[in-house]
């Protein structure tokens, strides 16, 4: 027999019983539409999560001063002021690890237009800062090197800022703002950056040259750096030995002994990024995991159905041994139907799970990664599972003795 001929008598046989057919799929269906649905929203989630994570910036190392300490209280890092002005130069310099340095200085107050005022951050930065984040000018440019030795009164909008005071879509570029009193001529605007993995609107932000912030807005602390050194490495991989660098020149500056303390704090977010990638990563292996238990189920259903298959249809199998029909000829009909059931079950449960993953995709707002690998494995091994749970019924049919199986009532 040909395979195309035994293809045919499967689907016939297939088709005396639709409901139970379909029911007897069921199992596969689930087991591979929840298997793909789980897998593709895993990684839409953690394509989310490596977006959210550089959206704060590439290889970043974000270096925050000491925690103080009065009378047995504790304050959190940043209330100790210990970095200095010097170990900024000494990380640019002393340290080829290293891309770039910049430091961050944030206070809160209103910005000012000619019509408006909004309360939001005041940053002074440097050029390279822009560029440890990957944060572009989209309008405008960005602080030129003059701006930062003149401590120049210009300043950079974030897009929130620019839709609170002057509208959404307006060109905020060459228009003048207040900010404590004193004009400040805006010179850009940044591109649109979203939200943390924290919820923070990135984008209701203005930022100054770190020049001009210090000369107008701090004020005090002369050496002393009252703010964040943010450090870019070459590369992810690059990062641990960035830190461990970084530590050890800071510890060395600030003359600490092996058991004291560090007096700072460096949060190195690849890491941070990496264990929020390999939970997630956990989490959607465990669910696929779990879908792949239906798979099993299903074929334990087809091996069911099919065994009573066997059994209803004995005096049709001895009929056709009696006309010339061989043991393979049996077994191989018996396992094309088997292996149809799990085939048109994993294709039904295919499509139904990209489709919820669709749905689902949407309403989280995530983006959706389809991968033909994963969808090949799924469809792959629902067809195993047919042939597994067929080939033992096949083969008690193709056993049969047609004399026997010609008396069957």
């Amino acid at each position: 027999m040909s395979p195309w001929s035994v293809l045919r008598l499967a689907f016939r046989a297939l088709g005396r019983n639709t409901m139970r057919s379909f029911l007897t799929a069921l199992g596969i269906i689930i087991g591979v539409g929840a298997f793909i649905a789980m897998v593709v929203i895993g990684e839409g989630a953690k394509a989310r999560v490596e977006e959210a994570f550089s959206s704060m910036g590439t290889n970043l190392l974000i270096v925050q001063q000491g925690s103080s300490s009065q009378r047995g209280v504790f304050g959190g890092f940043g209330s100790q002021p210990t970095l200095t002005w010097d170990d900024l130069k000494a990380i640019q310099t002393e340290l080829p690890s290293v891309r770039h340095a910049a430091p961050q200085l944030r206070t809160t107050t209103s910005v000012v237009s000619e019509e408006q005022n909004w309360t939001t951050s005041v940053t002074g930065v440097t050029p390279e800062y822009f560029e440890i984040r990957n944060w572009p000018v989209t309008s405008g440019v960005s602080f030129t090197p003059s701006d930062m030795d003149a401590a120049t009164k210009v300043v950079l909008l974030g897009q929130t800022v620019v839709e609170r005071l002057y509208g959404t879509g307006a060109d905020a570029v060459g228009q003048m703002v207040r900010i404590k009193g004193m004009p400040f001529q805006v010179t850009g605007v940044m591109a649109r950056k979203g939200q943390s993995p924290m919820g923070q609107d990135y984008d209701d932000a203005v930022f100054i040259p770190v020049s001009t912030y210090r000369s107008k807005i701090q004020g005090g602390l002369n050496n002393y750096l009252h703010g964040s050194i943010f450090v870019g490495a070459f590369s992810p991989e690059e990062t641990s030995r960035t830190e461990s660098d970084l530590r050890n020149l800071l510890r060395e500056r600030h003359h600490l002994s092996g058991e004291v303390d560090d007096d700072f704090q460096v949060r190195n977010l690849t890491e941070i990024a990496s264990a929020q990638e390999a939970g997630t990563k956990t989490l959607t292996t465990l669910l696929a995991s779990i879908a792949a238990v239906s798979l099993v189920v299903g074929g334990i259903g087809i091996m069911n159905i099919m065994l009573v298959s066997v059994t209803e249809r004995t005096r049709e199998i001895g009929v056709r041994m009696a006309v010339g029909a061989k043991p393979r000829h049996i077994l191989a009909q018996f396992l094309a139907e088997a292996l149809s059931l799990s085939v048109m079950g994993g294709v039904t449960g295919a499509v139904l799970g990209l489709f919820s993953a669709w749905r689902l995709a949407a309403q989280f707002g995530w983006p959706m990664l389809v991968r033909p690998g994963i969808v090949a494995l799924a469809l792959g091994f629902s067809g195993l599972v047919g042939v597994v749970f067929g080939l033992y019924p096949a083969q008690r049919a193709s056993r049969l003795d047609p004399i026997e199986a010609l008396r069957y009532e």
